[in-house]
């Protein structure tokens, strides 16, 4: 009677427009006329605990349905698609990383966390469109809550799943029109050297040694080069320099990757702030690894913090779904993530097509649920055509009207 992608489906549109549950298709059930027949709560719980009898079959069959889509979505997007005119020096950003979701039940796998909460681990990847826009996830990988924070095979195994992702991109070999960002947790041997065979560019946190404060005394101070802020200005009091021979002199390099360049950021701690035992003559320093060989150290440093953008993208998955795990079995929950990584799509492409040229570009889901996806309207049937009527004194209207044409006017 209904088909387990029609169900997926719409479990995806309800988490879009808010929905945590799987109760919450309730939503979708109640207006047939615009989503069609949609299954009961007791159909949608059986539908999904087949489906997780075999999680990792559904993963991958979701997986190759969303990269079709992605690859309609941003050839419709045009220019302001991810991967328009990619290049070494213009690549397509990927980024990595972990986010603790809790558990207030004994789910299964659920556990301590490092951050002594107790719950889940997951690991996750999303393609970055921008500082003029939001971003899409690529994949996402669902851990115990113990699962180790910089472990290489965890790491290796979202990176490959992401690259499979991306449209037009050969995953076995992607080159340097991809870079890879992580936080401190990725830099590791394994994954580096994962990376390195691939071609892709990187851009990874990078653990300073115990021996940094010996370092840093060799350093002449006109080597240190300004930092920018996030305008792209540069930014007082903070400052940066490249310590890969010295490093390599000191024999601390052995086994990573060859052509990786460390850049180290110095910078005041803000007033107020707790000082640290390996802050340096009252430096704060942090450190990055990158293989880029060309641009000037603030640019690639630049490049590098706009990696925080990921946890935007975390914040906005879980005002989409990603806050509660809300069912009992591992593999059922794995089902759950596809679900809310289907919602995202809908929500980052809608903006990507329809909104691309208005504030809507960035909104986040609580805002377009309150303006764009829950608005006063009628269906009327005329003609044998359904018509829908938007209430021309609400807010937001010429957004709806807008964007609704631009994507009717897509070829089927």
């Amino acid at each position: 009677m209904h088909d387990p992608a029609k169900v997926i489906l719409d479990l995806a549109v309800a988490v879009a427009l808010g929905g945590d549950a799987l109760a919450d298709a309730a939503v979708v059930r109640s207006e047939p006329g615009v989503y069609g027949p949609v299954a009961s709560e007791a159909t949608i719980s059986r539908t999904i605990a087949a489906l997780a009898k075999n999680a990792r079959k559904v993963e991958r069959a979701v997986a190759a349905a969303r990269k079709a889509a992605r690859q309609a979505a941003w050839q419709r997007a045009g220019t302001d698609a991810p991967n328009h005119e990619i290049s070494a020096t213009n690549p397509v950003v990927v980024d990595i990383d972990a986010t603790i979701i809790l558990a207030h039940s004994q789910k299964e796998a659920a556990a301590p966390t490092f951050k002594k909460t107790y719950g889940f681990h997951p690991l996750v990847a999303f393609v970055d469109h921008g500082p003029g826009g939001a971003g899409e996830p690529l994949t996402m990988l669902l851990r115990k809550g113990n699962a180790g924070s910089n472990t290489a095979a965890d790491h290796i195994t979202v990176a490959r799943t992401a690259l499979k992702a991306l449209p037009g991109v050969d995953a076995s070999r992607p080159g340097k029109k991809v870079l890879v960002r992580t936080d401190g947790a990725g830099g590791t041997h394994g994954f580096l050297d994962w990376l390195h065979a691939r071609g892709v560019q990187y851009s990874v946190g990078f653990t300073l040694p115990a021996t940094m404060p010996e370092l840093y005394a060799l350093v002449p101070e006109s080597c240190w080069q300004a930092a920018l802020d996030a305008d792209g200005d540069i930014r007082e009091g903070a400052a940066l320099v490249e310590i890969t021979d010295l490093l390599a002199g000191a024999g601390l390099l052995k086994g990573y990757p060859p052509r990786m360049r460390v850049i180290v950021r110095r910078e005041r701690p803000h007033p107020g702030a707790q000082l640290r035992f390996d802050d340096v003559d009252g430096y704060r320093l942090t450190a990055f690894a990158t293989n880029t060989a060309r641009g000037q150290l603030a640019e690639l440093e630049l490049r590098h913090r706009r990696r925080a953008r990921c946890e935007d993208r975390i914040r906005i998955a879980k005002d989409t779904g990603l806050a509660n795990l809300p069912l009992q079995g591992f593999d059922q929950n794995r089902v759950w993530l596809v679900i809310v990584q289907l919602a995202l799509d809908l929500t980052a492409w809608t903006q990507l097509i329809a909104l691309h040229d208005t504030d809507a570009r960035r909104w986040e889901p609580k805002r377009l649920r309150l303006r764009v996806f829950s608005i006063a309207a009628t269906l009327a049937r005329r003609g044998r055509r359904l018509l829908l009527h938007i209430k021309t004194t609400a807010p937001w209207a010429d957004l709806v009207v807008t964007g609704h044409a631009r994507l009717a006017a897509a070829p089927p």
